[in-house]
C-alpha cells in the first residue's frame, strides 16, 4: 500500500515521505494511529502545500539531532546488575533499562530508538549501545556494565583512597605545624646570639 507518512517513523521514514508498505502495517498500525495516510492526489496536494513547514521542522530536528549526538556521543553508562562470580548476567540489558539511564542523565530518548544487542551482552564488561536520531544519524554510548559486588568493591577502595588522602593530608599539616614551632623557637636565638656579638664589638 503506498501511504504519506504523517510524521517521523522510526526505520521507515520522515513525514511527508511517500513510502509503500504491507496493506496489514498500514491498515493496522500507520493509519488508525494518524502515523500516516493513503497516497492520493487529494493527500499528495496537501502536503506539497505544506512542504515549506516540513522542511522547516527538518532543519530543527537536524540541528536538534546534532545537539543531541554530540551529547550521547560523550556519554559513559553504567548499568548494575544480577551477575554471578565469573561476572556471568543473570538477565539481559535491555533499551527500557539503557532509556532510564539516560533519562537520569536528563538525556530523553524514545525507548524504540535505542538499538541493544541482548545476545551479545552477557558478561559485565564495557559495551557500545546504538541510538537511532534524525535520518541516518545515529550515535554510538558507551556502556558499562557492572555487578553490584563490582560497584561494592569500587566504592570500598574508593574509601580507602579518600580515607589514605585525608590521612597523608593531616600527617603532612602536621609536619608543616612542628616545622613552623621549630622556626619560630629558633629565630629568637639567633637574634639573642646577634645582640650580644654586637654588645661585645661595642664594648672592645
Amino acid at each position: 500500500m503506498k501511504i504519506i507518512l504523517n510524521q517521523d517513523v522510526v526505520n521507515l521514514g520522515e513525514e511527508g515521505d511517500v513510502v509503500v508498505v504491507k496493506d496489514g502495517y498500514a491498515r493496522n498500525y500507520l493509519l488508525p494511529t494518524g502515523a500516516a495516510v493513503l497516497y492520493n492526489k487529494t493527500n499528495a496536494a496537501i502536503f506539497a502545500s505544506r512542504a515549506a513547514q516540513i522542511e522547516k521542522r527538518k532543519a530543527e530536528k537536524r540541528a536538534q539531532s546534532a545537539s543531541m549526538k554530540e551529547k550521547l556521543d560523550a556519554t559513559v553508562l553504567n548499568l548494575v546488575v544480577p551477575a554471578g562470580e565469573s561476572g556471568k548476567l543473570f538477565g539481559s540489558v535491555t533499551s527500557t533499562m539503557v532509556q532510564e539511564a539516560l533519562s537520569k542523565l536528563g538525556l530523553e530518548v524514545e525507548r524504540k530508538r535505542i538499538e541493544v544487542a541482548t545476545h551479545a551482552i552477557k558478561m559485565v564488561g564495557t559495551y557500545s549501545v546504538i541510538v537511532h536520531l534524525y535520518e541516518n544519524e545515529f550515535s554510538t554510548v558507551k556502556l558499562v556494565v557492572e555487578s553490584e559486588e563490582m560497584v561494592r568493591e569500587r566504592k570500598a577502595a574508593e574509601a580507602k583512597a579518600e580515607a589514605d588522602a585525608k590521612a597523608k593530608a593531616e600527617a603532612e599539616a602536621a609536619a608543616a605545624a612542628v616545622a613552623e614551632a621549630e622556626a619560630e623557637t629558633e629565630a629568637p636565638a639567633e637574634e639573642s646570639a646577634v645582640e650580644e656579638t654586637a654588645s661585645s664589638e661595642d664594648a672592645n
